[in-house]
């Protein structure tokens, strides 16, 4: 299992700590609940290596006038709103909610080219809230398409989402299959898109970041 560079350091920091504790756990406990301790070790590091998890994803169809997940998880928003951070316009919303099991990766949804980037301080409510949307800690990009056309992607932190890391950078050149970033501990990403947008999935459909195709841009 290949794991992603944002969670190695972590892994590192978790099997030191596991290992001290065993080692204290050795000589002071009996054999079998030292076993027992052993055991539940050995689950708390699998499961933190299985969230950073970064499996190989490739989308090879036609990339052109199509939006692609940005994530894996649950479609829990779909709605016009009025967008009041970059836009001050109606927008199409679509939000993606990424669980505990979830890969953690965040995916360029369409390709263009950056031009804004902002990060905000909030909350850290459940990310499958409405208003984690607004109030939660969040980082925002917009991407120009070759047509001038603009889409918004919004990484939001859940619950127990503390960090949220952002690869682009205003000015350059983006494009589907390249990684967007990536939110530690659950999570949501948030896209607005055109009114006229095609939405091509409904609510509480799974979807895999870099591989559905969630809208069509007229």
């Amino acid at each position: 299992m290949k794991i992603h560079k944002e969670g190695r350091k972590i892994i590192l920091v978790v099997f030191v700590l596991l290992a001290l504790f065993n080692v204290g756990a050795f000589f002071a406990s009996e054999w079998s609940i030292y076993v027992l301790m052993l055991l539940v070790s050995l689950l708390v590091l699998g499961g933190v290596a299985f969230f950073f998890r970064s499996p190989k994803s490739l989308f090879t169809d036609d990339t052109k006038d199509v939006v692609i997940a940005p994530a894996d998880g649950r479609v829990v928003v779909i709605e016009e709103v009025f967008e009041t951070e970059y836009f001050q316009e109606k927008k199409l919303q679509i939000s993606i909610f990424m669980g505990l099991t979830n890969v953690h990766i965040n995916w360029i949804p369409v390709e263009g080219k950056i031009v804004h980037y902002s990060h905000q301080n909030g909350r850290f409510r459940a990310a499958y809230l409405p208003k984690s949307s607004t109030e939660n800690e969040r980082s925002t990009i917009v991407i120009e398409r070759p047509n001038g056309e603009r889409i918004m992607a919004r990484q939001i932190a859940g619950a127990m989402a503390k960090r949220i890391v952002t690869y682009a950078k205003v000015g350059e050149e983006c494009r589907i299959n390249q990684q967007m970033g990536f939110i530690k501990f659950g999570s949501r990403v948030d896209l607005f898109l055109p009114l006229d947008a095609e939405i091509l999935v409904e609510l509480d459909q799974k979807v895999f970041g870099n591989q559905n195709i969630i809208a069509r841009l007229n």
